[in-house]
């Protein structure tokens, strides 16, 4: 058995690498999260044939990218606030609201309460179970709600858990909200990996509630993190108007601003969304038949799992997968998990296979 916690982020290759004393082009980054297809042909194409437009500044407003990005999330251009990726938007959203006390939905992505901490709020976290599947019971949670919190901030789909708040539930959660005087950030990034988008996605709301922020990024879905872009959706004129003179001019750069022809890349999007949904449900019957761990059932592009092995840690799996060249999330160092849960994200199928695989003979 491993003695010491390996946690690694799925950007981490290099360090990995090092570590191990293996070809970082061999590793199989199942901790990423990120699309197996890889960037959109179209986005492709858009930066190949816009090259040189790195010689000049891109369009201080970026028009034509906000146009993309309403017509693909039915979204006003004029309520989209354009980010270096979803962190920013986070940091930025906090800095605006400039919160007293931040309510986290947890076991959750860690930056939150980083950004949240830096900024100087309080933080409290309701932590879901895993006796609950990490289902959110909606009726318990607003009792937890009270007039002294500043900022909930919610992901949906939830990373680590990979489990979902309906439209319907986060429309009651707002409504509470809005009488308590609680702005709400809901972080969309793995949205459109559901069966169901419409089901799930907040953007609509947000021309019902004022107190609501919607953010979501091209790293994932888009398999484009080196983009770093990232774009959140409010009709709240207060948060526009300080967001607008606050932020940095030029913060998205040129080729991401043409790489925008993504959420026009209909084919791609119809590709992906199948190859996930196909995979998901083979993945998660493939780990069901096994008794010595438990699977929480997913709804985005990714699976956890607890090991049910007394003497088995996430370090050992994870030791154990890198040494072949995958490499799986091991979940230690999410608060409220523990040494005893994995995530690994779906690729294509004989990826998931060989992965799958893996972890089955080691659990």
């Amino acid at each position: 058995m491993s003695t010491v916690a390996q946690s690694f982020h799925g950007s981490d290759l290099e360090v990995i690498a090092k570590r191990y004393h293996i070809d970082q082009n061999s590793i199989v980054p199942y901790a990423s999260n990120v699309n197996p297809l890889g960037i959109s042909p179209m986005a492709r194409q858009a930066i190949i044939d816009n090259v040189d437009a790195i010689q000049a500044y891109p369009d201080r407003d970026y028009v034509s990218l906000r146009q993309s990005i309403s017509n693909y999330c039915g979204a006003d251009p004029n309520q989209i606030i354009l980010g270096n990726g979803t962190s920013e938007l986070i940091n930025l959203t906090i800095k605006t609201i400039a919160p007293k006390e931040t309510l986290i939905l947890g076991p959750t992505y860690s930056e939150y309460g980083r950004a949240a901490q830096l900024a100087g709020s309080q933080i409290d976290t309701y932590m879901l179970k895993n006796l609950d599947d990490f289902e959110l019971d909606v009726d318990m949670f607003l009792k937890a709600l009270h007039e002294s919190i500043d900022l909930l901030i919610i992901c949906n789909p939830n990373n680590p858990t990979s489990k979902v708040i309906t439209k319907d539930q986060m429309d009651i959660i707002l409504a509470r909200c809005l009488e308590l005087n609680i702005f709400v950030m809901v972080d969309e990034t793995y949205v459109e990996f559901v069966k169901d988008i419409h089901l799930i996605s907040s953007i609509a709301l947000t021309k019902k509630y004022d107190n609501l922020i919607v953010l979501r990024s091209v790293s994932k879905f888009f398999a484009s993190p080196g983009l770093r872009l990232g774009y959140a959706i409010t009709n709240n004129e207060d948060f526009l108007e300080a967001t607008a003179n606050g932020k940095t001019p030029w913060n998205i750069n040129v080729y991401a601003s043409v790489a925008g022809v993504m959420f026009e890349d209909d084919h791609y999007i119809n590709l992906t969304k199948s190859l996930i949904q196909t995979e998901r449900n083979l993945i998660y019957s493939a780990l069901c038949s096994r008794k010595t761990i438990k699977v929480f059932k997913p709804e985005a592009n990714f699976v956890l799992i607890k090991l049910l092995k007394e003497d088995q840690t996430a370090s050992d799996v994870f030791e154990y997968c890198i040494k072949r060249g995958f490499m799986i999330r091991n979940c230690t160092d999410y608060e409220g998990l523990g040494d005893k849960y994995i995530r690994f994200c779906f690729m294509k199928p004989e990826q998931n296979d060989n992965v799958v695989n893996t972890i089955l003979e080691i659990v």
